[in-house]
């Protein structure tokens, strides 16, 4: 048997730090340790030993401190979150259509498996038959618009949202004396420039 075939031994395992967690939704509840304590039926001192970590809590004690706190338990597994993806209004890359049409890529191609798009179209402009893959949402930002996606013809408004599904040509059309303006999420592909 190699080294790399033997088990790990208990003191070379990894333990989850969970204090540093623990301690932060304690103190966001409002909470002291006598207080977690009567809840938990845990002594105040194990309780100090686990914000330390200096005590590794089983499962169980660790379900009993995310009832006192009214958290999910995974909530004290997490180490550090990553630093989050931040678009300015001025990066986004933009594609120009026809007219006045501007499709602006809002997350700046960072999300994973989504792509979060801002069109703008000018009064009477329209996208043009297309289909993508995957449910497509639209949030209706300004204006008025005429969605239009084989025999159905929907006019929506601000504050209106729409699904549909994205790989049947569909087409949009602002209608009325207004720019109009619309959020669209909808499935990634390595296709999408914009």
């Amino acid at each position: 048997m190699t080294t790399e075939d033997r088990a790990p031994d208990s003191d070379e395992r990894r333990r989850p730090a969970v204090g540093r967690q623990v301690r932060r939704w304690r103190s966001e509840r409002r909470l002291t340790l006598a207080r977690v304590a009567e809840r938990t039926g845990l002594n105040v001192g194990y309780l100090s030993q686990i914000e330390n970590d200096k005590a590794s809590p089983s499962l169980g004690c660790l379900a009993a401190i995310a009832d006192a706190l009214e958290v999910p338990i995974a909530w004290f597994l997490i180490d550090d979150a990553p630093e989050p993806d931040v678009v300015r209004a001025s990066e986004r890359s933009v594609r120009a259509g026809p007219g006045r049409t501007r499709v602006e890529r809002v997350d700046g191609g960072h999300a994973r498996d989504l792509a979060i798009v801002e069109a703008s179209l000018g009064p009477g402009e329209r996208t043009g038959p297309h289909s993508h893959a995957g449910d497509e949402h639209h949030i209706i930002v300004s204006g008025r618009w005429r969605m239009t996606q084989g025999d159905h013809v929907i006019e929506v408004g601000p504050g209106d949202y729409l699904r549909w599904d994205g790989t049947l040509p569909h087409d949009a059309e602002v209608i009325g004396p207004d720019d109009g303006t619309m959020l669209i999420v909808s499935r990634r592909t390595t296709t999408q420039d914009v």
